[in-house]
């Protein structure tokens, strides 16, 4: 194994970004030190940037040891045509502003690929600058404009939230028959993203929400949209927003009486959820995924006790399509014989993969996987197909 790891305070962070960026102004646009990488000797360099610290550290964290027990099998069984894969950890903080100054720093690191980030904001604040290095990210983002951004160096190793929200207000409308849907989401990339996709979703169905709520990222009081929620009597409560703020939610919506079923995306089937909002107010929920649990078939139970040997700890729906991602690296660094830019992209394009939230086959916009299935929470907190 060959691994690097980075931890900056934000003021060196900076600090070492603005270095990055004087080297690699030294270059001509679209020109790094990866553009080396692709000779026939040495370590692969490869950056994740993901969280490690802050309120989105498990997101970060989760995708960070999926790429790594990727990287590190592949190691083990002799690298690249015998080159080791050396991966960098870089901490985005959960902050966009981070993420571009560590944007330039990963392309004057010499990196011919990124893994991440798991957050959508920082994934949109670093996808220009990767393309003008012509560096390849594999983003565990899931906002639609990731695809709207028509970026050829950008893909997705999920499906974005129209594909969640689509299957979810199918699901609440046509399979449960809920009329009365409510709706609360945040106003970040992701946020937004959830808003709008599952908005349109309930529209073409014919449905209006009663409600309609929007609050902060880092807000932690939402009293007041809960009670304009609770006056619309909603059937259903759909959740647009990340693991935590989610399973805040919840909770002081359960604490002012609101009995909707709770229905949400990719977060609201993680236990970081679970843990925040309790047990019993999250049992019910009602969740959109494609990665519905660790026995669904042979390919999840490898990954999972794979991962628990190695960590200690059950996998779960990010780690899973992070690994899926970077074994979608691999492949492509194989078939290029190590290429980087424009030859690396195309061959991560050109991958067809059945992986573990999906089949990839990734279309112009660096989408791969389009489907997702409904899981629930079952009464001690574990996701489960639903019924």
């Amino acid at each position: 194994m060959i691994q690097t790891r980075v931890k900056k305070t934000t003021a060196l962070l900076v600090g070492a970004a603005t270095l990055g960026m004087l080297l690699a102004g030294c270059s001509a646009p679209g020109q790094n030190k990866g553009t080396s990488a692709s000779n026939a000797s040495g370590p692969i360099k490869i950056a994740i940037v993901d969280a490690q610290s802050g309120q989105l550290s498990s997101l970060g964290a989760w995708e960070y040891k999926g790429v790594k027990l990727a990287f590190d099998e592949q190691n083990a069984a002799g690298g690249i045509d015998g080159r080791k894969i050396e991966y960098t950890l870089y901490d985005d903080q959960g902050d966009p502003t981070v993420s571009t100054n560590l944007a330039r720093k990963v392309a004057s690191d010499g990196n011919i690929a990124m893994m991440g980030t798991a957050e959508s904001a920082d994934a949109l604040a670093m996808a220009p600058i990767m393309a003008q290095n012509k560096i390849p990210m594999i983003t565990s983002g899931q906002s639609p404009k990731l695809g709207q951004l028509h970026n050829s160096f950008v893909f997705l190793n999920s499906p974005p939230s129209t594909a969640f929200d689509e299957t979810l207000a199918k699901y609440l409308v046509t399979k449960k028959g809920y009329k009365s849907i409510a709706m609360i989401s945040n106003n970040g990339a992701y946020g937004a993203g959830e808003h709008d996709a599952f908005l349109a979703a309930l529209k073409a169905l014919g449905v209006t929400p009663v409600a309609d709520q929007t609050v902060t990222p880092d807000q932690k009081d939402f009293s007041s949209a809960l009670t304009r929620i609770r006056d619309a009597k909603p059937d259903a409560l759909f959740t647009g927003m990340e693991e935590v703020e989610t399973g805040l939610v919840v909770k002081q919506a359960r604490q002012l009486g609101i009995k909707a079923v709770i229905a949400g995306g990719a977060p609201a089937g993680t236990p970081v959820y679970v843990q925040t909002a309790g047990v019993a107010n999250a049992a019910g929920t009602i969740v959109s995924t494609p990665y519905l649990g660790n026995d669904t078939n042979d390919q999840t139970k490898k990954f999972a006790a794979a991962y628990k040997a190695k960590y200690g700890e059950d996998g779960e729906f990010h780690g899973a399509k992070a690994y899926d991602g970077a074994q979608i690296l691999i492949q492509a660094l194989k078939k290029s014989k190590v290429a980087s830019g424009s030859k690396l992209a195309d061959a991560i394009r050109s991958i067809t993969y059945d992986g573990l939230v999906g089949h990839f086959e990734f279309d112009a916009n660096g989408i791969g996987v389009h489907d997702t299935l409904i899981g629930e929470i079952d009464s001690s907190g574990n996701l489960v197909p639903a019924s």
